[in-house]
């Protein structure tokens, strides 16, 4: 459930921080943006936790330099930070992961720790989402990837009562 979550959040990340700079006409980013994400993603399905660093990294910068110096919609950028720490959270807490006990405790720590995560991710969406509101560039792609988010963040959710029980 954890590899999902991470390939997930990496996607949507990707395609965040992508559509935030084609939004403004600047197509030779948006490709470096999925070239880059595409080899984290590899990174990620290969195992390769030292390129979660350098992912880390690209997603932040890409994100404070649409935001900050370039003032590009709050929206996207925050989108794109938010999946790419959880991608790199994620990639470490696989690591965490092996030295459980038994099974059963590996279970009870991912799900509690995807609880937490998927919270977080939440909070953070709607945050991005009231800035938007506040600049007037709420859209309906964003209300789409609201719903996407949202609708994981659920699954994981309904994921987690119904293994509880």
């Amino acid at each position: 459930m954890t590899t999902l979550t991470l390939f997930a959040s990496l996607i949507i990340g990707a395609f965040a921080l992508a559509w935030g700079y084609g939004q403004v006409g600047l197509g030779q980013f948006v490709r470096w943006i999925l070239i880059f994400e595409g080899l984290w993603l590899i990174a990620a399905w290969r195992h390769w936790r030292w390129f979660s660093y350098l992912g880390i990294a690209f997603n932040l910068m890409a994100a404070a330099i649409g935001l900050w110096f370039l003032n590009f919609a709050p929206g996207w950028m925050f989108a794109g930070a938010i999946c790419g720490l959880v991608a790199w959270d994620l990639t470490y807490f696989q690591l965490r992961l092996r030295f459980a006990a038994s099974d059963e405790e590996q279970r009870h720590a991912e799900l509690r720790h995807l609880q937490r995560i998927s919270a977080l991710a939440l909070l953070g969406f709607v945050l991005s989402s009231l800035a938007m509101a506040v600049k007037l560039q709420f859209n309906f792609d964003w209300a789409a990837l609201m719903v996407l988010v949202t609708a994981l963040c659920l699954m994981q959710i309904i994921r987690w009562f119904r293994l509880k029980t």
